[in-house]
């Protein structure tokens, strides 16, 4: 009863707690990537429930902490003396009890490592569906601009037919692209509202809030690999809860060998009725357990066991961690370099390129054709420096991952 009283206690105090958070949970108020993050920390169900292990680790350190109880004993026999009445009080010796604590005390530890480790890939899963959100909304604005120079092309086919310098032909090809236009813009919103759910998922809201969010397509500053692998080795959520497990493992190994010296129970009894020697008398008496078929070795053997094992996973998350953070890093500076050149370079010369061939239609130097081709090339220019973004934030997300940190947010 106390225990499922105290995990009802911890469950409300979540819940007040993610209730008096400040959050923008309506349209009203765009929703920022510190603010999607801090939300996911406190009310993700993946943390609830890890953060709960800590009630029942600290229960069970109460347990950890409990001492054998005394054992009363009271005889009756036809035979002097007819009454005895005994009291035995176990002893646990070679420290078991401080040792039990201290596997309980590097239990709780271990939690909490974990509980940091889940909150860095919460954080990493927020990442990819906060700035999935923001690309679709991106690509959704491009393709209804898009849709919109389709439809001033449809319109300049329209006017020259009119007056008489195009076949019907420029008119149809036009109205073509607008078509293809339109129904690309149509998918757009689809997997903006798609991404809208998967968000609002990872927040803790409901699925179908409108939600907005307010960031930018700004790469931030220039990532450095070997700062990465430095930082990931120093501060990774998963290497610091396999030391935490190791730590534990060891307290675990110490109270192995603890069980395995004897412990003793001295035992103290008032005899009665032993006429005509004595009427009421006394004996005491200690009971020591033999280490003769249980002598608890091969506990030890499988405690130092699994320590090795977990010191060789240690090594080898290390290596699988070094390895997986200096590779997103340098895809994340790869792609941030490839964004920079569609911003600062290709996107402006396809805005100049889409200006030219809009004109030299309108002015009759080239055709319907020619004018169309430098749409496409433009929108597909502009898709892919989107994309581009798309893959420098879904680098950074897996560079967080991997290191276990929080990366700065654009």
């Amino acid at each position: 009863m106390t225990v499922r009283l105290t995990l009802l206690v911890a469950v409300m105090g979540i819940s007040d707690i993610a209730a008096g958070q400040s959050f923008p949970p309506t349209p009203s108020a765009p929703l920022t990537y510190q603010a999607a993050v801090q939300r996911a920390l406190a009310s993700h169900p993946r943390l609830i429930a890890a953060r709960l292990r800590r009630t029942v680790n600290l229960a069970a350190r109460d347990v950890a902490a409990e001492r054998l109880n005394p054992e009363v004993r009271a005889e009756f026999a036809k035979e002097t003396p007819k009454e005895g009445y005994t009291l035995a009080v176990p002893l646990e010796l070679g420290g078991k009890r401080a040792r039990r604590l201290e596997v309980a005390e590097a239990t709780i530890a271990t939690g909490d490592a974990e509980v940091n480790q889940a909150m860095a890939e919460v954080q990493a899963d927020v990442r990819r569906a906060y700035f999935a959100q923001f690309v679709a909304e991106q690509r959704q604005t491009l393709l209804d601009e898009m849709q919109g120079l389709a439809q001033r092309a449809r319109d300049a086919a329209q006017a020259r037919f009119d007056a008489g310098g195009v076949p019907r032909l420029e008119v149809v090809q036009a109205q073509l692209a607008l078509a293809d236009a339109q129904n690309q813009a149509a998918a757009a919103r689809g997997t903006v509202t798609a991404a809208r759910s998967t968000l609002n998922a990872a927040v803790g809201l409901p699925l179908d809030t409108p939600t907005t969010v307010d960031a930018s397509l700004d790469p931030g500053p220039a990532l450095a690999v070997q700062a990465a692998v430095a930082r990931a080795r120093a501060g990774s959520a998963e290497l610091t809860a396999l030391d935490r497990r190791i730590a534990e493992q060891r307290a675990r190994v110490a109270l192995a060998d603890a069980l395995r010296t004897p412990d003793v129970t001295p035992e103290a009894t008032l005899t009665r009725r032993a006429q005509p020697e004595f009427d009421t008398g006394w004996r005491a008496a200690v009971a020591v357990t033999l280490p003769v078929f249980a002598t608890h070795r091969a506990g030890v053997r499988v405690e130092e066991a699994t320590l090795a094992q977990l010191t060789s996973e240690r090594a080898a998350a290390a290596a699988r961690i070094s390895g997986e953070v200096a590779s997103a890093a340098a895809i994340a500076e790869s792609q941030r370099q490839q964004y920079l050149r569609y911003r600062d370079e290709i996107l402006p010369q396809a805005v100049d390129v889409e200006r030219m061939a809009e004109d030299s239609y309108k002015l009759g130097q080239t055709g319907i054709a020619a004018y169309l081709q430098a749409l496409q090339a433009s929108r597909d220019v502009r898709l892919r420096s989107i994309q581009s973004a798309a893959d420098l934030q879904s680098a950074l997300a897996d560079l967080e991952r991997a290191t276990g940190a929080l990366t700065p947010a654009p």
